[in-house]
């Protein structure tokens, strides 16, 4: 097999075996074989190797044209990557058997559909001491090991995004012993702690892991700051408190990405609602696929830090919250709050400067659409001019928080002028993005600071920052498309100005 080829788990079993040492033990061991028996795809193959993991795995890398690596020498941790022709990865991880055998390995593992192997060495017979097969067919999700939690409390995460992965059900036995882990999980690095967090919010069901994780008394720990949000009332035309409310919004928030941009077969696409989404921004279907292929760092999708922004675009609400004389509950600039916890939470889990700009942008701005949704005319070119140049490409995640905070907030009592006035924001919006940015968005500078202050006699600063922005907020509105334009609205704005006196 070259690198190039397609890459079938099973054939490259066969191709492995062949540099086995005399009498060495290799099993495929974990989620690959978990996968295989489910007929999934498989990405990752772990296999467990006693005598040298390091010679079968630099045999094995240089048979099949792969990269090999040295992970933990320590632990005799060896990884073989794979290409295939479609630039998809492939890896192979290697590494010494735990314990004195196969069956000691297996039952440090964390649950017993991940404790199956398949023996290279004997005909790739599979070997199940814990029984995993049956609860992979019976759907049920069981430990290896009274201590499994204990010993590594970030499982307590995994149970809860391999229960809705894969719709398994937790024993009440697994269940209690994670409820007793849930206070070691600070035990664990904050890298692993966040990267299980993002694959439950990259996930199709973001919600459903956020109560689970909630039954199992795991968020105080995973992300503190959450709790104060749960039974903080709202006034209408909110129907639930904060923290149900931001659940939802987050349920929405994936279903809309599922109609809209399609990664998920979605039941509720016939919801009048969703139907409404589809019909005025279906259109933009592949531009949202492309804009979600983006990624602040290798390792992270963008989908998993918009739900995260989702997560916290409310958090600040309790406390920002007061009590009008009348009894209206407000909750002024809880978003500037809410982003500094996103921020907060960002650093300690160890995200990206990339990531947590992002965060705080879609959050600072994720009232700007309800707010430009009030009127009843169309948005204007230069208010879609400013929304843009201060969010950037988190522009198009706003939308779609927008849309789902709508959702969520209003619920059944949702009215469809509200709901069509919302929608109606968000293509203006995203039509200029994607259809007219050089026209709205990012009009091309038709002149420089240097011109301006040569031109009128004027000196460096702020001013002349200022009128260049005027100038291409005019741009965006239509009203400058050339430099004569550019030249006589600056006269004009320069005359207006206070300081020109001082600066001339």
């Amino acid at each position: 097999m070259t690198p190039s080829a397609a890459i079938d788990p099973l054939e490259l079993l066969d191709q492995i075996r062949p540099h086995l040492q005399a009498g060495q033990q290799v099993y495929l061991v974990g989620g690959a074989v978990r996968d295989l028996l489910r007929q999934k795809k498989v990405h990752d193959l772990d296999f467990a190797v006693s005598g040298d993991v390091r010679r079968l795995a630099r045999r094995v890398a240089n048979a099949l044209g792969g990269a090999f690596y040295v992970m933990d020498a320590a632990h005799e941790s060896m990884r073989v990557i794979l290409t295939t022709q479609s630039s998809e990865r492939i890896f192979l991880d290697f590494t010494a058997l735990r314990g004195q055998d196969l069956q000691a390995d297996l039952r440090l593992r964390d649950f017993t559909i991940n404790a199956i192997a398949i023996d290279l060495s004997a005909g790739n017979q599979i070997v199940d001491p814990l029984g995993g097969a049956v609860d992979l067919r019976e759907r049920k999700l069981r430990v290896c090991a009274l201590d499994s939690f204990q010993s590594d409390p970030v499982r307590v995460l995994r149970a809860v995004r391999l229960s809705l992965e894969m719709d398994l059900h937790m024993l009440p036995e697994t269940l209690q012993l994670a409820r007793n882990a849930a206070v070691e999980l600070d035990r664990v690095s904050v890298e692993r702690q966040r990267d299980e967090l993002f694959r439950m919010l990259e996930g199709t069901r973001p919600e459903s892991a956020l109560r689970l994780m909630q039954v199992l008394g795991v968020l105080d720990y995973l992300l503190p700051d959450l709790k104060e949000m749960q039974g903080v009332t709202q006034s209408a035309p909110h129907t639930l408190d904060v923290w149900e409310h931001t659940l939802k919004v987050l349920d929405w928030l994936g279903r809309l990405m599922g109609v809209l941009i399609g990664d998920y077969i979605e039941d509720s696409a016939s919801d009048l609602a969703l139907g409404m989404a589809v019909l005025r921004l279906g259109r933009y279907r592949q531009q949202f696929v492309e804009h979600f292929k983006e990624r602040l760092v290798p390792d992270r999708s963008l989908r998993g830090s918009v739900m995260l922004a989702a997560l916290y675009h409310d958090a600040g609400k309790p406390a920002a919250r007061s009590v009008e004389p009348d009894g209206r509950i407000r909750f002024l600039r809880h978003e500037k709050i809410s982003a500094r916890l996103a921020q907060a939470c960002g650093e300690r889990m160890a995200l990206s400067s990339a990531e947590i700009d992002r965060l705080s942008k879609i959050i600072l701005g994720h009232m700007r659409i309800h707010l430009l949704s009030k009127g009843q005319q169309e948005i204007s070119r230069r208010a879609t001019y400013r929304f843009f140049r201060d969010t950037g490409p988190a522009g198009v995640d706003i939308c779609l928080l927008s849309m789902a905070d709508t959702l969520a907030t209003y619920g059944v009592t949702l009215d469809a002028d509200v709901w069509k006035r919302e929608l109606d924001t968000c293509r203006t919006l995203l039509e200029a993005w994607w259809e007219r940015p050089q026209e709205i968005v990012r009009p091309p500078r038709l002149v420089n600071g240097n011109e301006i202050m040569v031109h009128f006699h004027v000196t460096a600063g702020p001013q002349v920052g200022q009128l260049l922005e005027a100038i291409r907020e005019a741009q965006a509105e239509g009203k400058i498309t050339d430099r004569e334009a550019a030249f006589a609205f600056a006269e004009q704005w320069l005359k207006a100005s206070p300081e020109q006196e001082g600066d001339r």
